[in-house]
């Protein structure tokens, strides 16, 4: 069973190797492009932004990181998880628990943007209610943006 629990300061080097462990199979098809998540500060995340980690029996194995933009929507700035980890819910449980967290704020959307590589993830975004926005190219990064509607 998958336990959500806000992150702390001590959990910055796991969020940092989630996130290695996650986005570098992503390096070959991003053409010499590093992930943002790559390089993250995950200490100023756990402190700036509403950061969640997933534990399973009491290891981590991901992560989401949530901030604000405006009052009524909820970004979803970051959600990973270790790729021996995937398929078995976790990634659902943690975009579920950004709605369930989007409501508590009051916020009626909420907003993420993935790389144009990262097909995997776009299918899943669709799959569970994500609608594209749109897509931008800056400094030769091509963006996919998501929205839902909560």
């Amino acid at each position: 069973m998958t336990d959500l629990r806000r992150a702390d300061a001590a959990d910055a080097p796991a969020l940092h190797r989630i996130a290695s462990a996650a986005y570098s199979p992503y390096l070959p098809r991003m053409g010499g492009q590093r992930p943002g998540p790559l390089d993250a500060d995950y200490a100023a995340a756990v402190e700036e932004c509403e950061t969640w980690l997933a534990l399973l029996d009491g290891s981590p194995v991901g992560f989401v990181v949530l901030a604000g933009e405006g009052s009524d929507v909820l970004v979803l700035e970051n959600v990973a998880v270790l790729p021996s980890h995937r398929g078995r819910g976790i990634g659902r449980a943690l975009l579920e628990l950004a709605e369930a967290r989007a409501a508590t704020r009051g916020c009626t959307r909420i907003r993420l943007f993935t790389h144009v590589t990262m097909v995997e993830n776009q299918a899943l975004y669709e799959r569970i209610g994500y609608l594209r926005t749109h897509h931008a190219t800056d400094d030769g990064v091509t963006l996919v943006f998501y929205e839902k509607v909560l």
